[in-house]
């Protein structure tokens, strides 16, 4: 199928794309990267009078840290993020995320703010942001800038807090600093670059002997959003993280979890994958932590 009807504004910078965004209201949808956006036109299951285009505006495409959060501008490209070296440091889980994201072409294209507003309960960049409570920062040109936790950010499948009349311009991620920080991301999919059929993510920091100092971990692909497990998170610290335990841990956690059923997978088929993918990320993060100076 082809796109219905639509017409096109390219914003020469932010305060005009949220003018029109403010005037036009819920028939506008904003588009940088288009990975998601066109081929959901393409089948007409989005059908927006006016696309304003915010691909250009170098102002959403800025990448910045203060020692304690690393900020990336809504626009920032996913293959800027994969090949950027310094954010093994800083935001590993998002760098190890990304390394399932899709195919080569499409992080050429695809944005980091776009993966997150289009919220899709199985894609990877919405697990990594609910794992590590990044902060999105969003704007209109009415209200100014509001900032949304990610655990009241994603509400349900590609159903985010962002308004009609808003725009996602920066997303923060939490630095962890100091040694022995470990991350790990697994999914299982039905071909390399599908959405997940259950993915993944742990970023844990350890003591000399091996003691949770502080984890955090998610599961996707089997709720109406990403989740994370702050309270079993919690109470780990202070623990060795045996194989067992991750287990365990694992197990307690999906749980909480409500797949359904499709074509392809049963529900408890999803919660299985998930406690069994969930049990590995743990343990692997931890690896990686030991090994971490």
């Amino acid at each position: 199928m082809k796109a219905a009807i639509f017409d096109y504004v390219r914003a020469e910078n932010l305060d005009q794309a949220l003018g029109v965004l403010e005037e036009v209201g819920s028939d506008a949808k904003l588009i940088a990267g288009g990975q998601s956006l066109v081929p959901m036109m393409a089948m007409r299951f989005a059908r927006p009078s006016l696309l304003i285009d915010i691909n250009r505006l170098d102002e959403l495409k800025q990448v910045s840290e203060d020692g304690e959060t690393i900020r990336f501008g809504a626009c920032t490209r996913q293959r800027d993020i994969e090949f950027n070296a310094a954010l093994n440091i800083t935001a590993p889980l998002v760098k190890k995320a990304l390394n399932w994201v899709g195919h080569s072409q499409t992080r050429n294209r695809g944005t980091i703010g776009g993966s997150l507003s289009f919220a899709d309960p199985s894609a990877e960049l919405p697990l990594a942001a609910q794992v590590m409570g990044a902060t999105m920062h969003l704007q209109s040109a009415s209200q100014g800038v509001r900032s949304v936790n990610a655990n009241e950010f994603f509400l349900g499948p590609m159903y985010t807090a962002i308004a009609e009349t808003e725009c996602l311009v920066a997303i923060d991620f939490p630095i962890w600093s100091g040694a022995k920080v470990g991350t790990a991301f697994t999914e299982v999919s039905m071909r390399k670059g599908d959405f997940a059929i259950a993915s993944a993510a742990c970023q844990i920091q350890v003591d000399a002997k091996g003691l949770v100092k502080r984890i955090t971990f998610g599961v996707g692909g089997v709720n109406g959003a990403p989740m994370a497990f702050p309270r079993l998170a919690e109470q780990l610290v202070g623990k060795v993280l045996t194989p067992q335990l991750a287990q365990e841990v694992a197990n307690e956690a999906v749980k909480e979890c409500d797949p359904g059923s499709d074509t392809h997978n049963t529900a408890q088929f999803r919660k299985s994958l998930a406690a069994t993918l969930l049990a590995r990320v743990l343990v692997e993060a931890l690896e990686n932590a030991m090994g971490n100076q």
